[in-house]
């Protein structure tokens, strides 16, 4: 019986930890813009391409004819 309640207490335990680790979209979003403002600082031309190639993507893929 007591086995059945320290696997109970383990579970909670570990699903608490997991709620604690997952961080939410919010923080996750502002990281990854801080990040990309970084890069982009740091290797402008490169930035800068990548940009219009994504630009240059969507734009094929996008468009209404």
């Amino acid at each position: 019986m007591a086995t059945t309640r320290t696997a109970g207490r383990n579970a909670r335990n570990e699903t608490t930890d997991v709620r604690r680790a997952v961080e939410s979209p919010k923080e996750i979003t502002h990281d990854v813009i801080e990040y990309m403002t970084e890069y982009a600082k740091q290797n402008p031309g490169y930035a800068a391409l990548a940009c219009i190639g994504v630009g240059f993507v969507l734009g094929w893929k996008l468009k209404p004819w």
